[in-house]
């Protein structure tokens, strides 16, 4: 079976809001969906009066709005983000009912969560779910979301920072594959994290929080560790490259900082592992065809 991947989308098109407007038509999609119309009409007067082929920053009014894409880059959804405080509400829809029974909802889910608490710093995120919606009740109860209060009409879940930190490292998702880093390679990047700030950093963030810690005697030699070089398949072409801190990197000799999108991606990751990752504008299929060289491995590790 094939895992469920859903990556989210800043980015918000003319065609996105065409595809909104189609599944907000949908009475099967709306039905617990309390603000349909407000949405629906709010679209609709977009379209109508703003011709431009990026209408990212009017849906971020009061709040983050994303697309949710397919590991085929197709559209089934979307995400909205709304923060108040220290508190951050998550609403999620997925828009083509043939896509409802993949285990989309929950993919979506944890992607939200993982911008709500490493992006946008929430202390506690919150979903409110229409009672008789069995479908979005179960997705974020699998997720690991606690029942904070509820009514006859609406059942209100809630997932702290502190709680998503521990299930992240607990309790991985059956679907995503374990990542392993070093005790040395964890605490760099940590310091590394506190001076970077582009806008994709906190994957990196997610990562090093995810992954299991390792001495670096005991790492196994074909993981991708810092410095290692490795050959990857990135969708159909294979490269050799090598995984390194942002101030050695060299693209034109295959160098790869770790806060870039497939340096990022790659970390943790050992031989044979294969994976969907989103970049700035489409979905890459990579897998780790073969770790080159490990400084582990060859003894050649320090702080």
């Amino acid at each position: 079976m094939t895992k469920p991947f859903i990556s989210l989308c800043p980015e918000i098109t003319r065609a996105d809001a065409f595809n909104l407007m189609d599944w907000l038509e949908d009475e099967h999609v709306t039905r617990y969906l309390s603000d349909s119309r407000h949405v629906s009409r709010f679209i609709e007067q977009v379209i109508g009066r703003v011709q431009l082929p990026i209408l990212t920053h009017l849906f971020n009014q009061g709040g983050r709005f994303f697309m949710a894409y397919d590991r085929d880059d197709v559209p089934v959804g979307f995400v909205r983000l709304v923060k108040a405080g220290t508190d951050c509400e998550m609403v999620l829809v997925i828009g083509n009912r043939d896509n409802w029974g993949r285990k989309l909802g929950a993919s979506a889910i944890r992607e939200g969560m993982k911008l709500a608490f490493f992006d946008m710093r929430a202390e506690k995120l919150i979903a409110k779910i229409h009672a008789d919606n069995e479908r979005s009740l179960k997705a974020f109860e699998r997720c690991g979301f606690l029942l904070e209060s509820q009514t006859p009409a609406l059942h209100s879940f809630a997932m702290s920072s502190d709680r998503y930190l521990r299930l992240l490292r607990e309790s991985p998702a059956d679907y995503v594959t374990d990542i392993h880093i070093t005790e040395v390679d964890k605490a760099r990047l940590r310091s590394l994290l506190a001076f970077e700030h582009t806008s994709t950093v906190f994957e990196l963030e997610h990562e090093i929080e995810r992954a299991i810690v390792v001495d670096p005697h005991q790492v196994a030699q074909d993981v991708v560790t810092m410095n290692s070089r490795a050959l990857v398949q990135l969708d159909d072409e294979k490269v050799e490259v090598a995984l390194v801190y942002p101030e050695d990197a060299d693209g034109s000799v295959g160098k790869l900082s770790v806060c870039s999108g497939i340096g990022t991606a790659i970390l943790g990751y050992k031989e044979g592992d294969a994976f969907d990752w989103r970049m700035t504008n489409r979905t890459r299929h990579i897998r780790i065809e073969k770790v080159l060289y490990q400084p582990e491995a060859a003894g050649d590790f320090h702080l």
